[in-house]
């Protein structure tokens, strides 16, 4: 027999973050509901987190940026974090808590 959590669409959350915030991060999306594995064992908090990687963006005219400056080209480290998401509504709360 099949469990409702099994019938669930599941989905890998990417993203990137300064090191410095990739605690914070990882407790929003979990508080979320991200980073539960649906099998045996309850497993929660789950997530991989890779060294550092370089990014880089350019902020357009309208961007309201938390790092670097309207037009100008933004190199910055970062850390890459990836969890998995049981159903489209944890992905969307998941997305929010990181917007917010």
């Amino acid at each position: 027999m099949a469990t409702a959590a099994a019938a669930l669409k599941r989905s890998k959350l990417v993203l990137f973050t300064p090191p410095s915030a990739a605690a914070a991060c990882k407790r929003a999306i979990f508080a979320a509901g991200a980073g539960r594995y649906p099998g045996p064992g309850g497993y929660t908090e789950c997530a991989w987190t890779s060294s550092l990687g370089t990014g880089q963006f350019r902020p357009g005219d309208a961007a309201h940026p938390h790092i670097g400056i309207v037009g100008e080209l933004e190199e910055v480290d970062e850390a890459r974090v990836e969890t998995l998401c049981v159903g489209e509504e944890t992905v969307r709360k998941a997305v929010a808590a990181l917007k917010a």
